[in-house]
């Protein structure tokens, strides 16, 4: 094979979702590519569930080369990183606890990486939904994977208008290429952003498999989505604070749409004769959006939750950002988070 015991380490930080991660070494257990190739190094960071015994039955009942590491309370970026130090394969690969891997996940890596002329540094694939995820979870996928909403940054869309940047719910990077930049910082989010970045700018090649396919549960409600992506707009103004190439003109899109709707409603209120088209104008573009993601995803309860998520997506990024960028930019104030204590509630 080669020097290294496995071709893949795959490593997956978890806290407290014993519920969660059931599916998700069930989806490792059944990949099309052989065991022998992948090893998986579920790290620990300080559940008090019975996400042990629940790694311990899948050790115990399947023949995956399975282990689990234990850590206090640090955060995902140090239990990835702790996964990383003890990995034994040429390729550490995260996924997060909350997604699925498609079957073919593992070998859709292996066939692409066997054809690159050269070992890439990094790579990444993408995330979707199974047909039995929740109308909330379709809708949140809907943004979250909409050139109209994200401008191509996650890497859904051949049209992005920015880098793309493996995130850490499927992304890869080749060990050497760890142990030259470092592990994960410290960043609460948007740590897998700066290390993406750190990758490309060894100036090796990064790709994009698409079909590398992880299922993403993601927050289950509105208000959880609100604070997520709320806290990835002041997350975007803290990677700018640690390298200005962090921050591209896109990253301000939420931000101008944001003032621009509340601009647009305060004229509306003042000036109703003029501005309520602009509303209407909104709604119906929501409308079509809602329309396209009934097509999309066969589901006609999507219909009722796109209108919604479409907007917090917007605003919420946009109000972390512009929250961030009054305080860190232009206050010249010290790093902060956004949601911490009421983040999961």
């Amino acid at each position: 094979m080669s020097s290294y015991q496995y071709i893949f380490s795959v490593i997956v930080p978890t806290y407290n979702r014993s519920n969660e991660i059931s599916e998700l070494l069930n989806s490792l257990v059944n990949q099309a590519l052989d065991d022998s190739f992948f090893e998986v190094i579920i790290v620990d960071d300080g559940s008090t569930d019975d996400t042990e015994k629940v790694v311990n039955n899948v050790i115990e009942n399947s023949s995956i080369n399975l282990r689990i590491l234990k850590q206090d309370h640090k955060g995902p970026g140090e239990a990835r990183n702790l996964g990383m130090q003890e990995a034994k394969g040429e390729y550490l690969l995260f996924i997060d606890s909350d997604c699925i891997a498609d079957e073919n996940w593992l070998a859709s890596y292996k066939t692409r990486l066997e054809e690159e002329t050269q070992k890439p540094a990094g790579f990444g694939g993408p995330d979707k939904v199974l047909p039995t995820f929740s109308p909330v979870q379709k809708a949140i996928d809907y943004s979250m994977t909409s050139f109209i909403t994200t401008g191509g940054i996650r890497g859904h869309s051949k049209k992005g208008i920015s880098k793309y940047y493996p995130r850490s719910f499927n992304m890869g990077v080749r060990k050497d290429i760890y142990e030259r930049i470092g592990g994960m910082g410290k960043l609460r989010h948007g740590q897998d952003i700066e290390f993406s970045h750190r990758i490309l700018s060894t100036g090796e090649q990064v790709i994009k498999v698409d079909d590398a396919v992880v299922y993403h549960k993601r927050r289950m409600s509105i208000k959880k989505f609100f604070r997520q992506v709320f806290n990835w707009g002041v997350a975007r103004i803290n990677l700018y604070k640690i390298d200005k190439g962090m921050l591209e003109f896109v990253h301000f899109f939420p931000a101008i749409g944001t003032l621009l709707a509340f601009a647009v409603i305060i004229l509306a209120i003042l000036f109703p004769s003029i501005f309520i088209w602009f509303i209407v104008f909104g709604l119906a573009v929501l409308l079509a959006l809602a329309i396209h993601g009934v097509i999309k995803y066969k589901d006609f309860r999507t219909f009722f939750y796109i209108p919604i998520i479409v907007p917090t997506q917007i605003v919420g990024y946009g109000l972390g950002f512009l929250l961030a960028f009054v305080r860190r930019v232009i206050f010249n104030k010290d790093e902060f988070t956004g949601f911490v204590k009421k983040y999961y509630q």
